[in-house]
């Protein structure tokens, strides 16, 4: 099986399971022909897969890496070699930890935890989790109240104005960030008794150790670039993500003004409508305040 990310992925299947994936492409309205040398061909719009005679799957297609990860290889595949391709997936039980809203003007910092042993690592592959980033928000949403089925959780969710006072007491995003992670790691130690961590490196190995030594919890931490390649922090990283999108949501409806996400000049034209319209104090309730996007806004 190929498991590198490009412009086409290929595997190899027993033929046995041909008429199963025919129907299952049937029902997800793919548009099945028969050309020559081929078992068949399916398409619709965003991919194309083409099983040949020779049991050889052929996927393409701009959206081929969602359907991949969601039905070809939990339901016909039964391997994680596209999601997963780098990583030798640690199946040793442990907690991930993973934050989101970091970037965005408006809404939330939320950091999750999910904590899985080997039964519930594999039953997260199974259900196609990985990195937040790389799925849509509807998806998302979806994957989170499955993993919330599954596994013991954390959320640490700061509003924005809680966000602005803690801010003000750290006056150091990385520290307010090592709060958090300290706080979501206490919360599940306590919870499990597991004491493995693993969580994304947004800063010096020191900001998370100090924060929870002043917790006073003592765990076995593993900081790493991208380590949302891990299951575990993957959905951590999932259930942080649900949580910003429905806490922007929320803040959206209660102003009655859709807020967008990240700091883009569309995020400052929405902030000057809000201003105008309930005076400058509006964004300690809806926003980062030490984001210099404040001061375009107010400009």
């Amino acid at each position: 099986m190929t498991s590198e990310k490009s412009s086409c992925f290929v595997a190899t299947i027993t033929l046995e399971l041909a008429d199963r994936l025919r129907n299952d492409l049937l029902e997800q309205g793919f548009k099945i022909t028969t050309p020559a040398y081929t078992v068949f061909s399916a398409q619709k719009k965003g991919v194309s897969c083409t099983l040949y005679t020779s049991g050889k799957l052929t996927v393409q297609g701009k959206d081929m890496e969602e359907f991949i990860t969601f039905y070809l290889e939990p339901e016909i595949l039964q391997s994680v070699a596209y999601s997963y391709p780098e990583t030798q997936v640690n199946l040793t039980p442990h907690i991930g930890i993973d934050e989101s809203g970091k970037g965005d003007f408006f809404g939330p910092l939320c950091i999750a935890g999910v904590q899985a042993d080997e039964a519930k690592i594999k039953e997260l592959l199974s259900l196609g989790v990985r990195d937040s980033k790389r799925i849509s928000d509807s998806v998302v949403r979806k994957l989170s109240t499955k993993i919330k089925a599954i596994c013991s959780h954390a959320i640490v969710f700061i509003s924005p104005k809680k966000y602005n006072e803690l801010y003000a007491s750290f006056n150091n995003l990385n520290r307010l960030l090592g709060w958090g992670h300290a706080t979501a790691i206490l919360e599940l130690v306590t919870k499990t008794g597991c004491t493995e961590i693993i969580i994304d490196q947004f800063a010096s190995e020191h900001v998370v150790i100090n924060a929870l030594k002043q917790k006073k919890v003592q765990v076995s931490l593993t900081q790493r670039h991208r380590a949302e390649a891990d299951p575990v922090v993957a959905a951590a990283s999932v259930l942080a993500r649900a949580a910003f999108l429905e806490g922007l949501e929320h803040l959206g409806k209660q102003f009655e003004i859709e807020l967008p996400k990240g700091a883009s000049p569309q995020v400052v034209k929405v902030g000057k409508m809000l201003v105008q319209k309930f005076g400058p104090q509006i964004l300690e309730q809806v926003a980062k305040l030490h984001f210099k996007t404040k001061e375009e806004i107010l400009e």
